[in-house]
């Protein structure tokens, strides 16, 4: 193995929970570099929620190193199993989604995505799986089917465990992997990416390969990114995320909230930065934690925003934290001067998302108007022109009264 290919392995392994099998990952790389071939790095996303956060983000910047080493990354755009609903993780059954759901986040999807990805068609290539899997006859599916056991499909722990408890398993679920492993076949990937969740489903890819004298996919898996709360994996439904499209200010506001002992795993999934550097940053006798926190947030705020907007997402934070001051750009809603609630208000100034979410923050004192709180959403307050009202930490907005 040249000492080249040993300097891509090195940098293909980072950041990753297994390779099957790093050995084999070595010789395609090999043979990839001898004949000037570009291999195809699969990976798929079944559109079933509009947006992605930065969990996300740790399997696109692996493909985006893929590509950056000259191979094609083919973004499956999972259209048909959406329709399915990917069983993993879930301890239910998945309802299924309409095709116009399925295509508007498809769209938003792709859009997102490009933030990460580069998007030149040299080495990108988008892809449908209805293209492929809209065709199959009865046959054809009854066929598929035929290459795998209940046996091997109940290894998987969400079925596995469902099955104890007596819950409902539709038959429909156990197609799922046999899908998306169909969708390598189509596709002929030398490679599949995806989290620690999707390592049966992309094992499967290797074995229906294998099926059709195919050279079975390489299939590296990456970690589940821990949310703001450090315990749970990043989630839009459980509020512990950071969204690609958040505003610079929220977004770096975001990761000054994490734990010190999460950096580390932040730096090494969603940065360039050497591993020596890091090791650096997070060692408190190295540098000091605020400082290296600070480093962290404006280096992702740069990788969707721009460096000047990181710079001074972070000037901002410092004025309202350190300094105690109010934000500048902040948001300003006209109201008339008329008795309304709290959790109107709330919902009029784009505070909160709902009504429970007013009540929760109210409940929990963070919610202050000029400075005061304000523990009762249902309580009725009058607009002042230019009243402060402030949710959480980094939420603002300037009353104007008509």
């Amino acid at each position: 193995m040249s000492t080249q290919v040993m300097e891509q392995l090195k940098q293909l392994s980072r950041g990753t929970v297994e390779i099957f099998t790093q050995a084999e990952l070595g010789q395609r790389l090999t043979e990839a570099a001898k004949s000037g071939r570009q291999m195809r790095i699969k990976l798929g996303l079944d559109p079933t929620s509009p947006d992605i956060h930065l969990g996300h983000t740790v399997v696109l910047r692996k493909m985006r190193q893929f590509q950056d080493l000259g191979h094609k990354a083919v973004l499956i755009i999972g259209d048909y199993t959406a329709r399915i609903g990917d069983p993993t993780g879930q301890n239910s059954t998945r309802p299924m989604l309409t095709p116009e759901q399925i295509e508007q986040n498809a769209r938003t999807y792709f859009e997102q995505a490009g933030k990460i990805l580069d998007t030149d068609p040299a080495k990108l290539e988008v892809r449908h799986n209805s293209e492929w899997l809209a065709d199959l006859r009865l046959a054809d599916t009854i066929r598929l089917a035929a290459t795998m056991t209940v046996a091997r499909m109940l290894e998987r722990d969400t079925f596995d465990i469902r099955y104890k408890k007596g819950d409902p398993i539709g038959v429909h679920e156990f197609l799922y992997p046999l899908m998306q492993g169909y969708d390598s076949v189509m596709i002929r990937s030398d490679v599949e990416l995806g989290g620690t969740d999707q390592t049966f489903n992309n094992l499967v890819g290797r074995d229906l390969q294998r099926q059709d004298n195919q050279p079975p996919q390489i299939v590296i898996t990456t970690p589940i990114l821990v949310g703001l709360d450090g315990k749970e994996k990043m989630s839009k439904s459980k509020g512990n995320y950071v969204g690609v499209t958040d505003e610079p200010a929220d977004m770096f506001g975001k990761i000054m909230s994490i734990s010190d002992a999460m950096m580390e795993n932040y730096y090494t999934l969603l940065t360039d930065l050497p591993l020596e550097r890091v090791a650096e940053l997070t060692d408190p006798n190295r540098t000091h934690p605020k400082e290296a926190k600070v480093l962290l947030g404006k280096t992702i705020v740069a990788q969707f925003h721009g460096p000047a907007a990181a710079a001074a997402a972070a000037a901002e934070f410092d004025k309202i934290f350190a300094q105690g001051q109010l934000p500048d750009d902040m948001p300003e809603i006209a109201l008339p001067g008329e008795p309304i609630n709290i959790k109107q208000l709330l919902l009029v100034c784009q505070l909160v998302q709902t009504g429970n979410e007013a009540k929760r923050l109210c409940a929990q004192g963070g919610v202050t108007l000029d400075g005061r709180k304000a523990a009762d959403a249902n309580a009725e307050m009058t607009p002042r022109d230019g009243m402060v009202v402030q949710v959480g930490k980094r939420r603002f907005a300037r009353l104007r009264v008509k």
